[in-house]
């Protein structure tokens, strides 16, 4: 590859990683903010009430209420307890307790777990590709021949295998 080649792939190399700079930053800590998502890790615990028919048996309300995990607790004539709450059967009025993130961790996890159905699909489809080029121009960034080439390969090589082990183990 010739010297004028590897400054194209520099200069463009530069310019997109001072870009994604912000975005790689904000990316990292919502990722390690989902490595604890199992955990009350930052969760606050929020209170609310719906307002359902009253009446309802233990199968009916985890019908309506259509939470994540619903497991009853106990049931008798006045109540039924689950785990997320509690219902009263004469009022119909259902109290949930939930914990999930403050605003701003939500949004940032939200980010992080975007859908094709969200308007940042698009801007995590451009992240994934801008990666993917600083990757790979980063092979173009020295002469074949040069020193720091050839022991650049053997730390990629060496980031290869671990990543597929970690990825092949897990």
């Amino acid at each position: 590859m010739s010297v004028k080649n590897v400054s194209t792939f520099r200069k463009y190399h530069r310019l997109l990683g001072f870009f994604m700079a912000g975005v790689m930053m904000i990316y990292a800590s919502s990722g390690v903010l989902l490595i604890f998502r199992t955990t009350d890790f930052l969760k606050y615990e929020q209170t609310t009430q719906r307002q359902l028919d009253a009446g309802l048996t233990g199968e009916q309300l985890g019908q309506q209420l259509r939470l994540k995990n619903f497991r009853l607790k106990q049931e008798n004539d006045t109540d039924i307890v689950f785990e997320q709450g509690r219902y009263s059967k004469q009022s119909g009025t259902a109290t949930l307790t939930s914990k999930d993130y403050p605003p701003l961790v939500q949004k940032l996890v939200h980010l992080h777990k975007a859908t094709p159905n969200s308007p940042l699909f698009f801007m995590n489809v451009f992240f994934g590709f801008g990666l993917l080029f600083l990757a790979v121009s980063s092979f173009f960034m020295f002469l074949r021949q040069a020193p720091s080439y050839k022991s650049g390969m053997k730390f990629a090589l060496a980031g290869l295998v671990v990543a597929l082990v970690m990825v092949f183990a897990a």
